[in-house]
């Protein structure tokens, strides 16, 4: 029989090893001191990074002004977009530039708590400092609202935010899965987070980067979220340059739900930058 000594020093172990992995510092040591903001930069990364899409309320068309409210269906409940605007009560007002890099890059609050990853952290970890930076300056210069932000409803032991430290040591990656260094990757692998819907993801909602941009299931139950994957689309990069830029598929088609929000997004981009995306997608290997 195992001595009650051993059990409590196993478990003793076991609760030293959950708080070690489940607690996280940023992963950014960044000297914000030296980066000169450019808030004209920090617009066009909002809108490429599709700031306002999630953080407006439903049906607003006041795009800068992020009360938030929107519902995002998962498989663990549903998460809420919060109050991100400028209000110093109910918004983050109140955050250092420090903070907010801390927040988009690591997925950490000012208080030392982990945001669930249905906020793409993940994929912003990868945007450089004088992006986030930029976009910090221009963020500054929006509205505010004092919209209270909505409780999320995630079902447990998921909605244990400590939890997410120890997601974080398995699955938070800051690989570039088509790692050449070019801007259609930054733009599609970071500012776009497109993968973040178009990649299939596993139970505890990773992504499965083998089957990267290959689609799968909507996470709201209903439908599918389609593959983009060069030999799953087959559309040629003018195709998809101007689905980026006015909507229309080559079928005559027209985006429709988020995807309506992601292509008003796309279509105050440069038209270089809609190309470099375009090629990205015709050319990734998977």
């Amino acid at each position: 029989m195992i001595s009650s000594k051993y059990i409590i020093f196993g478990a003793a172990l076991g609760v030293a090893a959950y708080l070690a992995l489940s607690h996280q510092s940023p992963k950014f040591d960044i000297a914000l001191d030296d980066i000169k903001a450019d808030p004209t930069n920090g617009e066009y990364v909002f809108t490429a990074s599709g700031c306002a899409s999630c953080h407006i309320e439903k049906g607003s068309q006041k795009k800068f002004i992020l009360a938030g409210g929107q519902a995002f269906i998962s498989p663990f409940g549903t998460f809420y977009a919060p109050n991100v605007s400028m209000s110093i009560e109910n918004g983050i007002g109140a955050w250092t530039r420090a903070q907010f890099v801390t927040a988009v890059r690591s997925g950490l609050s000012p208080e030392g708590k982990h945001y669930f990853p249905a906020f793409p952290y993940n994929s912003y970890a990868k945007m450089t400092n004088q992006d986030v930076v930029d976009l910090w300056s221009f963020w500054q210069t929006l509205p505010e609202s004092e919209n209270e932000s909505l409780a999320h409803q995630i079902m447990w032991p998921f909605s244990i935010r400590r939890n997410i430290g120890i997601w974080k040591v398995l699955f938070q990656d800051q690989n570039w899965v088509a790692d050449d260094g070019t801007r259609g990757t930054y733009l599609v692998e970071a500012l776009g987070h497109c993968a973040e819907c178009h990649t299939p993801r596993n139970s505890l909602g990773a992504m499965y980067t083998t089957k990267w941009m290959q689609g799968g299931k909507n996470p709201n139950g209903k439908g599918r979220i389609p593959a983009i994957s060069p030999n799953q689309l087959n559309w040629s990069s003018e195709e998809i340059t101007e689905y980026l830029s006015s909507g229309f598929t080559p079928s005559f088609d027209v985006a429709g739900g988020h995807m309506a929000a992601v292509v008003e997004n796309t279509s105050k981009l440069t038209q270089e930058d809609r190309i470099l995306i375009a090629n990205y997608l015709i050319n990734l290997n998977n």
